[in-house]
């Protein structure tokens, strides 16, 4: 099986799971690199760039893995899915809100993460497919190669995280469409939304508060209770 070589990094302070790993997605076709620390992360970007994702243990010794997160977010869109314990969402949804693509509890099986290693692969490479350079909707303008959008009137900017943008742009794709939870996250994750999961819900409150859609009346994205959420504001593509 091949993934045309993408280069994984695995961040995890525990040598028993770089080592498994390292042997079981090297056997699935990728090429991949692990460090157990920050410092030793951020040396390795320093001299090799950025990989095609990134596996980032939260728990990690000295800078844990939400800074390491933050770091990564402020000179790339590279994917990311946050390690996290099994039972501790705070973390997911802290992971989320600074810029993760997904998470995933420990302990994992081993064919649940290489599910959670396609899909979000699979989206990044459709983000880089032909698309609109640029798509306007209600008082914005986004630049889908910068992941940058602009406010008409404020002359504001925004800059958008992968899963931000993911959202964005499903959103954008299929506006005045009902999108209920599962299909939402079956888009971004290539996985179905688990019963108890806020991790869809923290990603549209976030989407909306950047977009300034907070008012009592939504004017982007309007949750249809018991079914969804949909689109509303007028999508028009450029180049």
């Amino acid at each position: 099986m091949t993934h045309n070589y993408k280069h994984i990094l695995v961040v995890d302070d525990d040598q028993e799971i770089r080592e498994l790993l390292d042997e079981y997605l090297s056997k699935m076709g990728f090429t991949v690199s692990t460090v157990n620390d920050g410092e030793q992360m951020r040396n390795y970007i320093a001299e090799h760039h950025y990989p095609d994702l990134i596996l980032l243990d939260v728990m990690l010794p000295g800078e844990d893995g939400f800074s390491l997160c933050q770091h990564i977010r402020k000179e790339s869109n590279v994917p990311i899915i946050m390690l996290t314990a099994v039972s501790d969402e705070a973390d997911q949804i802290v992971g989320l809100e600074i810029g993760a693509d997904d998470y995933i509890a420990k302990p994992f099986s081993p064919r649940q993460l290489m599910a959670r290693i396609k899909a979000l692969l699979r989206r990044t490479h459709l983000d880089e497919q032909a698309k609109p350079t640029a798509i306007t909707f209600g008082d914005w303008r986004l630049d889908t190669l910068s992941h940058v959008a602009y406010h008409s009137d404020k002359k504001q900017k925004i800059e958008l995280s992968g899963s931000d943008f993911a959202l964005l742009m499903l959103f954008l794709s299929r506006p005045n469409e009902v999108l209920d939870r599962d299909t939402i996250s079956f888009e971004i994750k290539g996985r179905e939304a688990l019963p108890f999961e806020r991790g869809i819900d923290v990603q549209l409150s976030r989407l909306r508060q950047r977009l300034g859609d907070t008012g009592r009346e939504h004017k982007y994205i309007k949750t249809m209770r018991g079914n969804g959420y949909i689109f509303t504001a007028p999508v028009h593509y450029g180049h």
